[in-house]
């Protein structure tokens, strides 16, 4: 696409550092929202896991989870900043609004995956510290550097960058990984394109404005809600397969029902949304707005029912 923005230059790094940079300013370069949800996924698998970890070695491991994705959204930062500038929701972001400089961003980013992926090996195990370094490696190269720019699928392939912590998790405590994370890591990657396509009904402007080829810019509204209820039963199933292959118990079980429920409710408002002519919604996307928020909660409480069920199971 020739609206797409072209990837920061040589001379955008020549940009002066930031003196006046704040310790919160460093903290939102890390994608604190995004990193509490990767982070209490990656917990789960951790706390499910067949095996015993001393509890300063398992606070290790999450904090080298946390850090990494940090890292990594650091990174992200660093390389989008062209098209954040362009878009409202992330318009403050430090370097965009001049607060630190691209070039300390990036090594700040780049300082932190390795360190993370070292202290993972010391702490745990090579399996872990190896899994954490292709998370890493896949949200930059393949999601920010290549996907997401380039395809209408960006979230979809994409989103196996964020799944990767139940794994990761897992594998802290075992040296290997098995079928139950596998499982966690399915539920993750299909909970993902209509957490974001909700998101990107409502910011579909933004989208387009930085010419990021997302699903409601490049084949409607319409097509996106579509989409968002087909990917909701995909990930309903996923949820479901724990129980099919008796890996978990009653307190799962049921949530997962309840949750699923809730969220093809959420979904099938979200295709019935009063729409114009072109599928454009007419309540300013309500319906999408309330699903991006209860997909948030969805997730939370999904790995929270996994988590619950393995203490009294």
């Amino acid at each position: 696409m020739n609206s797409i923005a072209s990837r920061p230059t040589e001379a955008d790094l020549a940009l002066p550092g930031t003196l006046g940079a704040e310790a919160r300013d460093w903290l939102n370069l890390l994608k604190p929202r995004v990193v509490s949800l990767v982070v209490f996924t990656g917990a789960a698998g951790l706390f499910i896991a067949p095996g015993r970890i001393h509890p300063f070695v398992a606070f290790i491991a999450i904090l080298c989870i946390a850090v990494a994705a940090g890292a990594a959204g650091a990174i992200n930062m660093w390389y989008d900043r062209d098209i954040d500038a362009l878009m409202r929701r992330t318009a403050k972001r430090p370097i965009v609004n001049g607060r630190i400089a691209p070039a300390d961003a990036l090594g700040f980013g780049i300082v932190l995956s390795f360190a993370s992926v070292i202290l993972m090996w010391l702490a745990t195990n090579a399996v872990a510290a190896a899994v954490l370094a292709l998370s890493i490696a896949f949200y930059v190269f393949i999601y920010t550097m290549w996907l997401k720019r380039s395809t209408p699928q960006n979230i979809v392939i994409g989103g196996a960058a964020g799944a990767f912590p139940p794994i990761i998790g897992w594998a802290a405590v075992t040296g290997d990984i098995g079928v139950m994370p596998l499982v966690l890591f399915a539920i993750v990657f299909l909970w993902t394109p209509p957490h974001f396509w909700a998101l990107s009904l409502y910011a579909c402007k933004d989208y387009a404005r930085a010419g990021v080829p997302m699903l409601p810019v490049t084949h409607g509204a319409a097509h996106t809600r579509r989409q968002i209820v087909l990917y909701t039963v995909l990930l309903s199933a996923a949820t479901l397969l724990p129980v099919a292959l008796r890996l978990t118990g009653p307190v799962y079980d049921v949530s997962a029902v309840l949750l699923d429920i809730g969220f093809l409710v959420f979904s099938w408002r979200v295709l019935r949304d009063r729409q114009d002519a072109e599928g454009v919604s007419l309540t300013n996307d309500k319906p999408a707005r309330q699903t991006f928020r209860y997909s948030l909660a969805y997730l939370a409480l999904l790995f929270l029912a996994v988590m619950i069920d393995h203490l009294v199971g």
